[in-house]
């Protein structure tokens, strides 16, 4: 990992180097966070602006660079018509002129659900966005081509802040780490070994503090995160109950995850009655992915001193006017410590993660589902089907194999 740098994500760019290898945003205010945050998501968003200002080497060659461009402010459910695909071209040299940047070829990007967030036009308070007109900014895995930086060399595979294209020239800064075990997938350091393991680990164990014996409930259980909670539940010996949007996901969650049970919520008109259902005494720990109704069915099947880790709300990102929560009274009744988080604040602890998880895979306590996207052509399809559940595990988009 960068030394200098504890690079940011939501479920995020710096106006200058110096100011993002030098700030540690876990040791920091929120309010510095929040500064941060918005920071390096907007250097990357106007880093390609300064190398406008480098010159070429002349006489290279120019090739192919596919990308995934913002076509306009999303309002609403995004349409694959708000991003367009379009052939580019790059020169695969550093420019001239250029320190401390990188160039890679990127194999697999993350897709998630908060990319959604940077797509409007108004963003959440002193968080940047996208511009029309430039390529989607995410997580994805990548392989260098060449380096400006000394801690990189060629043909280092890495994980970090990149583009969605083929090739992309990116701030040192944006690498979060070099990727070091290749025994697994190099796809899960796009889910398992990435973000949403990170997201699922800290919000857990560090916002969760489960005990043996608890009742957890987790939403969107079937997706990249929600799949490991249940399994890490049951590994510190919970009881733990999911829900998803299919017979196929409820299945997966039984048989594959390890679920003690499992329902479709849209076959449940009363969300109440149905977590009575499965939990007669009471929920521990509420792990939040969703928001909206199920929140406040959750708040009314919370046992005294419950938590909720509030890691998402993936129903309200689309509403023009989100759902109200009706019953947080319960959260003072019942002494409810409901916490947001954000997997940014948490990794200093990757190398401690990194150990907890590498033998679980290994040993097969632990499985992960992958949705795989072939090419960038099929990227806004992929980032679209998100918000309609038609994701079953985690959604990677493929660029190339290597």
């Amino acid at each position: 990992m960068h030394n200098n740098v504890w690079p940011v994500l939501f479920d995020v760019h710096a106006l200058d180097f110096e100011t993002v290898q030098t700030q540690k945003p876990h040791d920091s205010t929120n309010s510095e966070v929040n500064t941060f945050v918005s920071q390096l998501l907007l250097h990357s968003l106007l880093f390609c602006c300064k190398l406008s200002e480098l010159n070429p080497i002349p006489n290279m060659a120019q090739v192919r660079n596919k990308q995934v461009i913002l076509r306009d402010y999303v309002s609403g459910f995004p349409k694959e018509s708000d991003m367009n695909v379009v052939d580019s071209t790059i020169i695969l040299n550093l420019p001239q002129g250029s320190n401390d940047v990188v160039l890679l070829k990127n194999l697999y990007l993350s897709c998630d659900p908060y990319l959604r967030i940077f797509m409007a036009k108004d963003t959440i308070a002193g968080l940047g966005g996208l511009t029309p007109g430039s390529p989607l900014t995410g997580l994805g895995v990548s392989k260098v081509v060449e380096s400006g930086h000394p801690d990189y060399k060629k043909d280092d595979l890495v994980w970090g802040i990149t583009n969605w294209e083929e090739y992309s020239l990116v701030p040192a800064a944006q690498i979060l780490f070099k990727i070091e075990h290749t025994d697994v997938p190099l796809s899960y350091y796009t889910g398992i070994l990435g973000m949403p393991g990170m997201t699922a680990y800290a919000g857990f164990f560090e916002v969760g503090s489960p005990k043996k014996g608890e009742n957890v409930f987790v939403s969107a259980a079937s997706g990249a995160v929600g799949q490991l909670v249940g399994q890490f539940a049951k590994l510190h010996g919970c009881y733990v109950v999911g829900s998803a949007g299919s017979k196929e996901k409820v299945d997966l969650l039984k048989n594959k995850f390890g679920y003690d049970e499992a329902f479709n919520y849209k076959e449940e008109p009363d969300l109440n009655a149905a977590l009575k259902r499965y939990f007669p005494e009471g929920i521990d720990i509420y792990f939040e992915n969703v928001g909206g109704k199920t929140l406040d069915a959750v708040l009314l099947n919370m046992k005294l001193h419950g938590r909720i880790p509030v890691c998402g709300m993936i129903s309200q990102y689309n509403l023009t006017q989100p759902e109200g929560v009706t019953n947080l009274a319960h959260i003072i009744y019942k002494r409810i410590r409901m916490e947001g988080f954000a997997v940014f604040e948490y990794y200093h602890l990757y190398t401690k993660f990194l150990e907890f998880m590498l033998p679980l895979i290994r040993e097969g306590k632990v499985v992960y589902v992958e949705d795989i996207a072939e090419g960038l052509e099929n990227g806004p399809a992929a980032l679209v089907g998100l918000f309609s559940g038609q994701n079953v595990g985690k959604q990677v988009v493929v660029v190339a194999h290597e």
